[in-house]
């Protein structure tokens, strides 16, 4: 095992320079870091993990193993990304028709907190929104609103749940309380939002 200044890095994975890695992150084995990304405090990484160029991660931020963060993602902070899910950057590859550089990558991006279960397809080009929930195996197509929770082929929101990950239940005026968040939530026009 290496240690290399205040974050870790295990012997088996390389990391390209230039990047940058927040203090307390921890990359375990088999991993790839590419050149110019931007990897922020206390993350973890499983094993067999890809960053591309490019790519900024956020802070506390948990990647479980056998998965690529392609150019053109963007994780926000506390982002879980589940084991063996995936990230697209192009829309309609060809390898006859290469697109081979930034300019062709569609981007993504995962908003705080957001969770993407084991075994989920993220096609480029779409919002994941803050504190959402996208259940495993789970293919999303559509961009996904704040707190949503999302499930199946194609993903299609079957509830909201909390910034903790609890669903919530409203009452007849549209609020629900998260016991284990303490906060209170609004649903109104499809849309869900945290209130004092």
């Amino acid at each position: 095992m290496a240690i290399d200044k205040n974050y870790f890095i295990h012997e088996s994975s390389y990391v390209d320079e230039p990047c940058e890695i927040g203090e307390g992150t921890k990359i375990w084995h088999f991993c790839h870091i590419q050149k110019n990304s931007k990897i922020g405090r206390n993350c973890v990484f499983g094993q067999n993990i890809n960053v591309a160029n490019n790519v900024s991660i956020g802070n506390f931020c948990k990647i479980q193993n056998n998965v690529s963060i392609y150019e053109g993602v963007t994780l926000e902070d506390y982002v879980f990304c589940g084991p063996s899910m995936v990230f697209t950057n192009i829309l309609d590859p060809k390898c006859k028709y290469p697109q081979v550089g930034a300019q062709y990558y569609i981007k993504t991006l995962v908003k705080e907190g957001a969770s993407i279960g084991a075994n989920a397809t993220i096609v480029c080009g779409h919002t994941i929104g803050k504190h959402s929930m996208i259940g495993a195996g789970t293919v999303v197509t559509k961009d996904v609103p704040d707190y949503a929770l999302v499930v199946g082929n194609p993903g299609k929101i079957v509830g909201w749940v909390s910034e903790a990950g609890k669903k919530l239940k409203f009452d007849e005026s549209g609020i629900a309380f998260c016991e284990k968040s303490k906060k209170k939530y609004k649903l109104e026009n499809n849309k869900v939002e945290e209130i004092q």
